[in-house]
Order: C-alpha cells, then structure tokens, then sequence
C-alpha cells in the first residue's frame, strides 16, 4: 500500500519530524494541530474557544489539502490542558462537526507544544 505525504501552506508547518497528514490506503492520518496561525507560525488567541477555532480552521485546510472535508473524519483525540474548557471546546468543535460527529476521545494532558490550551488530531476515510 502506497503511503503519501500531505502538506499544504494554509496550515502550520509541522514544528517536528512528522507530516501534516499521511494517507495510507483508504485512511487519512492527520497530525495534531495546535492554534498556530499558518502564515506566521505564531500562537492564536489566549483562551480555549479563540485557539479551537484556530485549530479547527487548520483541521480543515489539511483535509482540503487531501481533498476531504470534516464530514470524511471519523476518529479524533482531544487534548486539553485543562478539562474546565471542556465545554467551551465542545461547542466549537460541534459547530465544526455537527451532525458529521466522529467518533473521539478527549484527555487532559500536563502541556501541548507552545503552550497550546487545546490540540485535536485524527483519521478521516478516503475511500471511495
């Protein structure tokens, strides 16, 4: 099965040795995004619903990169710094999904890379 990187502009670079997404057969593996604005690499916002939008915008544009949409991801992971912004990154991420709804894990975590509140990665289907 053939393996293929997926990289675009109008989402962060990767800050590590790994790949914004990798499609691997009828799957879509999409790294964790934290609220980074793409064109600057700086941090997005200071509290959980300004930085979720952001990391949701750049969920989306690694998708478009793949040619899917937030209707093709079916598993994501959560991760907070702080669970009392569960319900504040909820909301957003329902607009972002909505009736869509993948399947999802969320977990506190002791730190994110640049001192990001939230990041959410996943898996999307890219089958036919």
């Amino acid at each position: 099965m053939p393996i293929e990187k997926i990289t675009t502009e109008q989402a962060p670079a990767a800050i590590g040795p790994y790949s914004q997404a990798v499609r691997a057969g009828d799957y879509l593996f999409f790294s964790g995004q934290i609220p980074l604005d793409p064109a600057t690499g700086n941090m997005v916002g200071k509290d959980a619903e300004s930085q979720t939008l952001q990391v949701v915008s750049n969920i989306k544009a690694v998708l478009a990169a793949a040619g899917l949409g937030v209707n093709d991801v079916v598993k994501t992971t959560v991760y907070l710094t702080d669970l009392q912004d569960f319900e504040v990154v909820n909301r957003v991420y329902a607009e972002c999904f909505g009736s869509a709804a993948p399947a999802r894990a969320t977990v506190q975590v002791a730190a994110l890379p640049k001192g990001a509140l939230v990041e959410i990665e996943g898996v999307a289907y890219a089958g036919d």
